[in-house]
């Protein structure tokens, strides 16, 4: 089975969104770990249908060692984003992970990705599925 960490921080909306998406395409195929940045992102998750939760940078760093793929927003990867929620540990062991990562090129960060058309969180959602589909064959 494979075992997808979905990250978020601040509210967990787009984490939330993410676990509802693949729960409902995937079913219980696959092992969802919800890793937040703080509690309420976590707990969002774990409403939405995670099989475990975990909240803070020594659960990130650790867990991101065992999964198949990562996915969530730009910034998990990036250092001190989400009003410095995601520490310079998290953003290093996310992008040194052996993983997978599917990242939704949402960002409040002062980021700009050339060459992305501006689409709305449920289409990015299933672009990161349809990402997740093709790759969960290699996993």
């Amino acid at each position: 089975m494979s075992v997808i960490i979905v990250m978020d921080g601040q509210g967990g909306g787009i984490g939330r969104a993410i676990i509802k998406r693949l729960r409902d395409v995937f079913g219980e195929d696959m092992e969802i770990l919800a890793l937040g940045t703080n509690s309420i992102a976590t707990s969002q998750m774990m409403k939405a249908g995670a099989n475990r939760g975990a909240t803070g940078e020594n659960a990130i760093v650790r867990t991101a060692l065992e999964a198949d793929m990562i996915i969530g927003p730009l910034a998990i990867i990036i250092a001190d984003a989400m009003m410095g929620e995601v520490t310079p540990e998290m953003s290093k062991a996310i992008g040194s992970s052996k993983a997978l990562k599917v990242l939704i090129p949402l960002t409040q960060e002062r980021v700009e990705i050339m060459g992305l058309s501006v689409e709305p969180l449920p289409h990015l959602i299933d672009q990161a599925i349809d990402i997740i589909k093709g790759g969960k064959q290699d996993v």
